[in-house]
C-alpha cells in the first residue's frame, strides 16, 4: 500500500504549515503588543514633559487623543490576532490529529507485514526441521 507513506507525509507537511501561521500570528501579536508598550512608555514620557509646563505643554492633549486612539485600534488588532491564533491553532490541532490517524494505520501496516513475514520466514524453518527430521529417522 504505497499511498498511505504518501499521506503521511502530505499530512506532516500540512501540520508544518498549520505550525508556521500560528507562529506567525503570534510574532505578529508580539509586535504589537511591544507598539502598545512602547506607546504606553512614549504617552509617560509627555506627560513628564507636559507637567513641566514648558512651551510644547498646549500640544499635550492633541498628543493624549492621538494615542488614545492608537491604543484603541492596537487593542482591537490584538484582539483579533488573538482570535485569528485561537481558530489556527484549532486547525493545528485537528491536522495533528489526523496525521496521527495516518501515522497508526502505518504503524499498524508495517506491523502486519512484519508479522506476517516472520510467519512465513518460520514456516519455512519449520519445513526444514521437519525435513531434516525425517531424513535422520530413516
Amino acid at each position: 500500500m504505497k499511498a498511505l507513506p504518501a499521506l503521511v507525509r502530505l499530512h506532516r507537511w500540512q501540520l508544518d504549515e498549520r505550525r508556521r501561521d500560528v507562529a506567525e500570528l503570534e510574532r505578529q501579536a508580539a509586535e504589537l503588543q511591544a507598539q502598545r508598550s512602547g506607546l504606553d512608555t512614549e504617552m509617560a514620557a509627555e506627560q513628564t514633559i507636559a507637567r513641566a509646563a514648558g512651551p510644547g505643554a498646549f500640544a499635550y492633549p492633541g498628543f493624549a487623543q492621538g494615542v488614545i486612539a492608537r491604543r484603541a485600534w492596537l487593542d482591537a488588532s490584538i484582539a483579533e490576532l488573538n482570535d485569528r491564533t485561537a481558530a489556527a491553532r484549532e486547525r493545528l490541532d485537528a491536522q495533528f490529529r489526523e496525521l496521527k490517524r495516518y501515522e497508526i494505520a502505518e504503524d499498524n501496516r508495517q506491523r502486519r507485514a512484519r508479522y506476517a513475514g516472520e510467519r512465513r520466514a518460520q514456516t519455512t524453518l519449520d519445513e526444514v526441521g521437519l525435513e531434516m527430521h525425517r531424513r535422520r529417522a530413516t
